[in-house]
């Protein structure tokens, strides 16, 4: 694996994890004690599902995507991740993984030892109550992606994804809202639990109503008009 470590990080760098602020000085000094900071490139494998890992890491840098391989080999993403967020939280419950985690884009992952990590977290119920949420956050967006999955038409649904990932990801272009990622239709049909050529259809579907349009190899959206066509 191609990845350099002994990142330098600061105080400022605890800080911008999201779970981490609202704590005590005192936890984030020991939270920075016990950092690690590594840079891990593009489709790299941070950890596979069924591992048995004793770290807990968060993004400071770049984007990480969760996701698993069914019965058949078709592979489903589940979560696409960014700077400020925590990957794994359900490593404290002492099971192997049930996600792969793999680098979407170049990122600065920093990780914990679960031992040191959980000494800070017994001094600071603040902290606890952050990884809690984090937590909470996750389950709702699952919730959300099995609301999704009742019949409907896979260029509303397509839709739907794009509209949300236009709302975590998106930069204004005047009435146009630019995708910043570097996104296919193999990695939406990843994420749509669906073929590649399906999605192509969709795409097409949605192209010809004006809802998107390509710009070299991004994508922008018009959100109102594409949320408007989900609902309807």
């Amino acid at each position: 694996m191609n990845k350099r470590s002994g990142i330098q990080i600061s105080i400022k760098d605890i800080e911008n994890i999201r779970a981490f602020r609202g704590i005590t000085e005192e936890s984030k000094n020991e939270i920075l004690n016990i950092a690690k900071a590594r840079l891990f490139e593009r489709d790299e494998t941070l950890f596979f599902e069924k591992d048995q890992i004793n770290k807990f890491y968060g993004i400071l840098s770049g984007k990480v995507s969760l996701a698993r391989y069914s019965g058949w080999g078709q592979k489903r993403i589940f979560f696409l991740l960014g700077e400020g967020e925590l990957i794994n939280e359900v490593v404290f419950d002492e099971l192997p993984v049930s996600v792969m985690c793999e680098i979407f884009d170049d990122a600065v992952i920093v990780e914990f030892k679960k031992e040191e990590f959980l000494k800070v977290m017994e001094k600071d119920f603040s902290l606890t109550l952050n990884i809690m949420s984090s937590i909470g956050k996750k389950q709702r967006r699952l919730y959300r992606q099995l609301k999704n999955t009742v019949p409907i038409k896979m260029d509303k649904k397509l839709a739907a994804k794009l509209w949300k990932l236009s709302r975590d990801y998106g930069i204004s272009k005047g009435e146009w809202i630019l995708i910043d990622l570097k996104i296919t239709v193999t990695y939406l049909s990843y994420m749509l639990g669906s073929s590649r050529e399906t999605i192509s259809r969709a795409m097409k579907v949605l192209l010809n109503e004006g809802v998107i349009k390509w710009d070299g190899k991004k994508l922008l959206v018009h959100e109102e008009s594409l949320l408007k066509y989900y609902r309807d």
